[in-house]
């Protein structure tokens, strides 16, 4: 039942204003402070159980961008050699009439493809150190704003990679 009601009028127009206050009899109410405890404790309560989980999984990921990082490494270093072979040998198969022009065509863009390894391997390099890094001092941070940059790094390889279709 409404604890307040009035009757107000303007203007010739009468309006029924009603007031609910919805208080019990001894003034209590919630307090704001209760419901933040509560919450954070559920927090609290969830992260320790998935604790294993989160872990697991930084683990996971500290090992793929450290894998990540030697394939890099082994990718470019290779990358490199073949491309000097490649510069060296290219103007010479071109002119030898008895190599097949299909075997310059695929020469050739094994040269194009190391060389855009070569070109992109600054960019990766650092992308994988910083996301390591992130990983390993927890710095969450670092790693959403990393996100774009392993986002760039993948366009970039999957750009290497002639399709085949």
């Amino acid at each position: 039942m409404p604890d307040t009601a009035a009757r107000q009028q303007s203007d010739g127009f009468s309006v029924d204003a009603t007031f609910d206050m919805a208080t019990n009899e001894s003034g209590e109410y919630t307090k704001f402070s209760d419901k933040l405890t509560e919450s954070l404790d559920d927090i609290t309560r969830m992260l320790n159980e998935h604790k294993a989980m989160i872990d697991a999984i930084q683990d996971v990921g500290i090992q793929l961008t450290s894998s990540f990082g030697s394939l890099h490494k082994v990718t470019v270093k290779y990358a490199g050699i073949v491309n000097g072979a490649l510069d060296l040998l290219l103007p010479w198969l071109k002119k030898l009439p008895l190599v097949p022009p299909r075997f310059v065509e695929v020469a050739t863009a094994v040269e194009r493809i190391t060389q855009r390894i070569i070109d992109s391997s600054a960019e990766t390099a650092k992308a994988i150190t910083d996301v390591n890094t992130g990983l390993r001092t927890g710095d969450v941070q670092r790693l959403q704003g990393h996100s774009s940059e392993l986002k760039k790094v993948t366009q970039l390889l999957s750009a290497i990679v002639p399709d085949n279709d």
